[in-house]
């Protein structure tokens, strides 16, 4: 016969399957972080900036910290077309946009807006 003091109910297991998984994630998330060589990711509330219709390029400048001129300049476009494209006044090149892809160092498929 076993002794109940060793038995868990059904509820403190999911509970602890609960924890370990979160631990997994945790564990997932620095190994992650610690690896420069992976893609680039943004935040949660850069992600709902992007599902609202912001315009990715502006979502992913602002989440490099960068400026309008400094990024128009590292992509070697000018600022004014870079903002017109940010509006959505202009749809830009795609050399425009493989530019500013090699600036942020992500695929050209993470800043081009998705058009319905």
């Amino acid at each position: 016969m076993t002794d109940t003091a060793e038995l868990v109910t059904r509820a403190e297991f999911d509970a602890v399957l609960d924890r370990l998984q979160d631990l997994e994630d945790a564990d997932f998330m620095r190994e992650i972080e610690a690896d420069s060589s992976r893609r680039d990711y943004l935040p949660l509330v850069a992600v709902k900036r992007l599902v609202a219709g912001e315009h990715p390029v502006r979502v992913w400048r602002e989440h490099k910290g960068l400026s309008v001129t400094a990024l128009a300049e590292a992509a070697g476009i000018a600022r004014g077309y870079l903002s017109e494209i940010e509006a959505g006044k202009k749809p830009g090149s795609v050399s425009a946009y493989q530019a500013l892809a090699n600036a942020f160092r992500l695929s050209i498929d993470d800043i081009v807006p998705d058009r319905e």
